[in-house]
């Protein structure tokens, strides 16, 4: 069995209430519960739920049709709390009714660009490779090893030692960058190594432009404008 997870918590340092910032009409994770709730319908995942301390989260998760099972503990809500954490919480929730998951599919809900068709086949790659989890990524065309640095002081150090050798830009092999949008991660092995992602984790890659993981209220203007192309 299968657990989608949108992990929401109430506080935010960065936009004051964003999880339930409103964007086009709807609060922020809306858009993560609307696609998971779509993928759902083709029985890739079993459960979606959203864990959340906060009780107005809690109701507009229900309102747009999460199931919100428990409340979250406060202590699993702070600033310094991991996503690891609310996974293992709910997991082991469910567990307690008689009910256990395979794998925790976490929807982060602010990468509203996220579609159902992401999901599913985000799930499909994942059994696919047989591995212990998966990340989403985009590719990064203008970034890459090859013309990145570490700064020491004000000197650079190099990640590509071939980063002067003048290779032309089609020959240097594109980064795939995580963007925060799906996370599959296998109960059995988060619960070894309480971590979300394995050394090799497969990998789904997204368009760039679906890509947006809000932190700031640009990103907020940037989802907007998105939205208002569709």
């Amino acid at each position: 069995m299968r657990l989608g997870l949108i992990p929401a918590r109430g506080g935010s340092k960065g936009i004051p209430r964003k999880n339930i910032y409103p964007i086009n009409g709807k609060p922020l994770i809306a858009y993560s519960i609307e696609a998971a709730v779509e993928a759902k319908k083709s029985g890739c995942i079993d459960r979606v739920i959203v864990s959340t301390e906060d009780r107005e989260i809690a109701e507009l998760s229900l309102k747009y049709g999460a199931e919100v099972p428990f409340m979250r503990p406060d202590e699993l809500a702070s600033d310094q709390s991991k996503s690891v954490d609310c996974m293992i919480h709910a997991v082991q929730y469910y567990k307690s009714i008689g009910e256990e998951y395979d794998d925790v599919v976490l929807l982060q809900p602010t990468s509203p660009m996220r579609q159902a068709q992401d999901i599913t086949a985000a799930i499909e790659v994942y059994e696919n490779a047989k591995v212990d989890s998966l990340v989403s990524c985009y590719r990064e065309e203008s970034v890459s090893q090859y013309n990145s640095y570490h700064l020491s002081g004000m000197i650079g150090k190099a990640l590509d030692p071939e980063h002067n050798l003048g290779k032309r830009r089609q020959d240097i092999e594109p980064l795939y960058v995580r963007n925060g949008a799906i996370f599959i991660t296998n109960v059995r092995y988060m619960l070894r190594t309480r971590l979300v992602i394995c050394d090799t984790p497969a990998v789904y890659v997204m368009p760039k432009e679906r890509s947006v993981n809000i932190d700031t209220l640009f990103d907020m203007r940037q989802v907007e404008w998105l939205l208002g192309k569709e």
